[in-house]
């Protein structure tokens, strides 16, 4: 080999490692994170998935393999041997080997079949495929929706954030209302030391409030199934969620989930794959029939070629020594009949083993490994018609037709669970839009009271505790708003994906 080409294949090999370690390598987050963006994210990196999407390989290779099966089946096989020089007894007869032997051999077989179960699995493989492809459909979307779902967690707690930033700054200005009527000989020490502790609480929620965006955020990105940077609060989610009224009507909506919904499409499809398989079992009633050929050959050396050369010039020194023998009782036959002379042959160059006939032994005996002996061809036709196997079809055929029968009452369990599903989460919706009106005005007359109530307290009118109820009434009727808006978000979110597709 060239030593210029051993460089120049190291680098290719390098070249090629450091290609699979970048498909390998995980992609860098962004710190503006969209929802189409953790949505191809997730695609492309999320384990679970990925797992349902490698299914597609085998199974288009199954389809392949079942057109396959209509060409004849070959096989190449060789074979070398090595046989030692010995004595071999077998019974009271002793063979001898006097030279080692080496020997090899070929075998090429052809084989063909035709039945019912071949005609009949490319239908099977294929149904098998589609229903493989169903269920990366329904894994796809069952991915989505969490990663939607996951997106709106990390939104609701952000907002849960700001709501309990607010909070800090109404409990910090009450407070210092507080402290300076203390100053000023209006109120006690135990309004003061009400507001110090109505402050502190509301400093641990706001921490707990971060620390729930940071435990969603990864929960985000463990779904994605990438990891999440070190300080996951870097990361800012870009996409908002506006409410809209829901004008969709339920008819629709439930015509659109049973042609769109994927879990509904995978089961239908496995039923198809369930219907195709009984109908490969039921073809083992049909006759086979079977083609084979085999093309075949050997070669068999012996090391010691001189051990042939000595077997020969022995056979050629009886053979002249029988010639000359033949010679003087012909002669002698001819002088006691007083017949003519005849010319006698000359018994060593008619029987003599010449430089030729030598070469010519050596040249025979020079086989090994490739100068083969063909085999007879062989060639064989049959027709396989079964009668009985004691029911063992009729078993397979059962369970085969039960298979099919399951696989189709699945789908319709299937159905009516998409129907409900689809019709809950409609009405839910409808409630979840309508709790988000009541909430904000709720929110905005308790916000009205806490003004009152600052007032009242801020005048020497009102007290500290009528202060601490208003605001806890404005803080509640806060979170509420959020909760009922994030819950119409999720609603949402469940009903595409009972339906099967974005609706917004």
């Amino acid at each position: 080999m060239n030593v210029r080409v051993i460089p120049l294949l190291g680098i290719m090999l390098l070249g090629a490692a450091a290609a699979g370690a970048a498909q390998n390598r995980l992609p860098s987050i962004p710190q503006t994170l969209s929802l189409d963006d953790a949505l191809g994210l997730a695609e492309r990196y999320n384990p679970t998935y990925r797992q349902t999407a490698n299914d597609r390989g085998p199974a288009a290779w199954g389809v392949r393999n079942a057109y396959a099966a209509f060409i004849p089946n070959l096989t190449a096989s060789s074979r070398a041997t090595f046989r030692g020089a010995g004595v071999q007894r077998f019974l009271t007869t002793e063979f001898r080997q006097p030279s080692a032997t080496i020997g090899s051999s070929y075998n090429l077989t052809l084989n063909w079949t035709l039945d019912g179960n071949t005609l009949l699995q490319p239908g099977v493989q294929k149904a098998a495929l589609s229903a493989t492809d169903a269920s990366i459909d329904a894994a796809l979307m069952a991915l989505r929706t969490g990663i939607v779902q996951q997106y709106v967690a990390v939104l609701e707690a952000q907002a849960q954030v700001k709501l309990q930033e607010r909070q800090v700054e109404r409990n910090v200005e009450n407070l210092r209302l507080s402290q300076a009527r203390f100053d000023v000989g209006q109120v006690t020490m135990i309004d003061v030391r009400q507001a110090e502790v109505a402050k502190g609480q509301s400093d641990v929620r706001l921490l707990q409030a971060h620390q729930s965006v940071i435990v969603e955020t990864l929960r985000l990105f463990q779904q994605m199934g990438v990891p999440a940077p070190e300080d996951p609060t870097l990361v800012t989610l870009s996409d908002t969620f506006p409410v809209v009224e829901p004008t969709w009507k339920l008819e629709e909506l439930l015509a659109e989930a049973d042609a769109f919904n994927p879990d509904v499409g995978a089961l239908r499809a496995q039923e198809t794959s369930a219907e195709w398989a009984e109908r490969s079992v039921k073809s083992q009633w049909l006759p086979s029939v079977s083609l084979g050929a085999t093309w075949s050959g050997f070669t068999q050396q012996f090391t010691n070629g001189d051990f042939l050369l000595e077997g020969a010039q022995t056979g050629a020194v009886a053979s002249i020594a029988a010639c000359n023998d033949a010679n003087i009782i012909n002669q002698d036959l001819i002088l006691r009949l007083g017949l003519d002379r005849t010319i006698v042959p000359d018994c060593t160059k008619e029987f003599g083993l010449s430089s030729d006939a030598q070469a010519s032994i050596i040249a025979g005996n020079s086989v090994f490994p490739f100068n083969f002996t063909n085999n007879p061809f062989q060639a064989q036709l049959s027709i396989r018609l079964p009668i009985f196997d004691q029911f063992d079809r009729n078993l397979r055929i059962s369970q085969a037709s039960a298979a099919a029968e399951d696989a189709q009452e699945f789908r319709r369990a299937r159905e009516l669970l998409v129907r409900t599903d689809v019709s809950q989460q409609y009405y839910g919706l409808l409630a979840n839009y309508e709790s988000i009106a009541i909430q904000a005005n709720n929110r905005v007359l308790a916000q009205d009271g806490l003004r009152l109530a600052t007032e009242r307290y801020r005048v020497g009118v009102g007290t500290f505790f009528e202060l601490l109820d208003a605001q806890l009434a404005a803080q509640q009727a806060e979170a509420d708003y959020v909760t009922a808006t994030f819950d119409y978000h999720r609603s949402l979110v469940s009903l595409e994906a009972a339906v099967g597709h974005r609706l917004r």
